[in-house]
């Protein structure tokens, strides 16, 4: 067993992470608030894009604010926000939250992808930089992903990522009035390095035809690095 008695991380910060496709930034109501929130659709669209969020209705740019920078300063969250590297477009966020750098372990939530980020590397390529900041800049041992049972996409992005599946908390919150089961996954530090190198490969221009669709999958590509 890995002897731990020093083991130290810090917990995240506010941090810029440049990919090919997509840059995160360090949210900014100033600079931020207004794009993002007609990325994620505005009033018509953000509250069904975050239905499954523990949070209210919101109805204007400053309800969303509210709740980010609540959350980063009572929660201790850290909230980027997804820039397009070609045309400097806001098109979605994510945040670290329930840091425990004693143990090693931090959780990516809050994550809202706006509709420029489908069909796209965009996404996929968010979770690359913010796993890869997690465990090769910070030394953390443990990266987990929660969501309400009932979302269907978030489990089965999880598991794209590579995140293992490892039960559902029965009762785990009161969301929006009603019970809420929460899936949770992780990604521990030993399993790391081919998920890094299972997104690089996927990430790689070559992967994709002219019309921007994928060649290999990103699970053919991690059960093919890690011979199964």
């Amino acid at each position: 067993m890995e002897d731990l008695s020093n083991y130290k991380v810090n917990p995240p910060a506010p941090v810029t992470l440049p990919g090919r496709y997509v840059t995160l930034v360090p949210y900014d109501r100033q600079q931020h608030l207004e794009r993002l929130w007609q990325a994620l659709g505005g009033a018509n669209g953000i509250n069904e894009l975050i239905k499954y969020f523990p949070n209210d209705t919101y109805l204007v740019s400053h309800d969303l604010g509210s709740w980010i920078e609540r959350s980063n300063a009572a929660s201790n969250f850290t909230t980027l926000v997804a820039v397009r590297n070609s045309d400097s477009t806001i098109v979605g966020m994510a945040s670290y939250m329930r840091p425990d750098p004693s143990n090693g372990v931090v959780e990516v939530g809050s994550v809202a992808h706006g509709s420029a980020m489908a069909r796209s590397p965009l996404s996929t390529e968010l979770h690359y930089l913010m796993a890869k900041h997690v465990f090769d800049d910070l030394g953390y041992r443990r990266y987990e992903w929660k969501c309400h049972n009932d979302n269907e996409p978030s489990k089965a992005s999880a598991e794209r990522y590579g995140f293992t599946f490892e039960g559902v908390f029965r009762q785990h919150m009161i969301s929006r009035g009603k019970n809420r089961d929460t899936a949770w996954f992780s990604i521990i530090d030993r399993e790391w390095p081919i998920i890094r190198k299972a997104f690089e490969m996927w990430l790689e221009p070559d992967n994709f035809d002219e019309q921007g669709r994928q060649k290999k999958k990103l699970q053919e590509i991690r059960k093919e690095l890690a011979g199964t």
